[in-house]
């Protein structure tokens, strides 16, 4: 209905997670975990990141590219939001657990492909905000062991703490290399953007061009 009466370009039906039976404790943390992890990621206020339950319009389906194999769900609201979509939630019922899922082969799997989707999300459409984050902790690490090795040396033992300096150097050197990362891959994600901003126009055009050739068609 918000698409309908255009207040909303997608919207994603909110299940009851707190009362569905058959959800075991493990995967509503893993559903709470993963709708605020896609919160934070696209801005939105979506209670049930990866609930299957949607309708989206149109010209959003067209703006919206799935680059993950094992579920769509995660991506296209960070793609949406990250667009400047409109995101809406609706409360729904669900059934019973009538058969196996088949997404889901059990717990350790879920979670697995779970971590992987989260992860991959983040590399994908944060990478700055990743890679910079990998690089502060190395860089952190690397100093803290080289003042460590400062203090020693001052106090005169720096001869039995070599290998604390060898340490933060590497790791110092690993955290500006990965800094240096971030900034190609933003890069890449910026040109990724402009890339699915020229498909999504060439697509309007055939569908223009599509409706222009039908109604040429079209007697009288």
């Amino acid at each position: 209905q918000p698409i309908l009466e255009e207040k909303a370009d997608m919207v994603i039906g909110e299940r009851p997670i707190a009362s569905i039976e058959h959800f075991s404790p493990l995967k509503k943390l893993l559903q709470r975990l993963g709708s605020w992890v896609v919160r934070v990621a696209s801005k939105t206020d979506v209670p049930d990141a990866p609930s299957g339950f949607r309708a989206i319009s149109r010209a959003a389906a067209q703006q919206l590219m799935v680059f993950n194999d094992y579920t769509y769900t995660l991506e296209t609201i960070i793609q949406a939001g990250q667009k400047g979509m409109s995101v809406a939630s609706v409360p729904v019922q669900v059934n019973a657990d009538l058969r196996p899922s088949r997404l889901v082969k059990g717990i350790p799997s879920y979670i697995k492909r779970s971590v992987l989707t989260i992860i991959r999300i983040f590399i994908i459409y944060k990478p700055f905000c990743f890679f910079s984050v990998i690089a502060a902790i190395l860089f952190s690490s690397g100093a803290l062991l080289g003042l460590r090795f400062l203090f020693y040396y001052f106090t005169g033992n720096g001869g039995g703490h070599v290998q604390s300096l060898i340490l933060a150097g590497s790791l110092a050197g690993m955290g500006f290399q990965t800094f240096l990362i971030a900034f190609v891959a933003d890069l890449l994600s910026a040109n990724r953007r402009l890339l699915e901003e020229i498909r999504f126009h060439q697509r309007k055009q055939l569908d223009q061009q599509s409706a222009g050739l039908e109604t040429e068609r079209r007697p009288g």
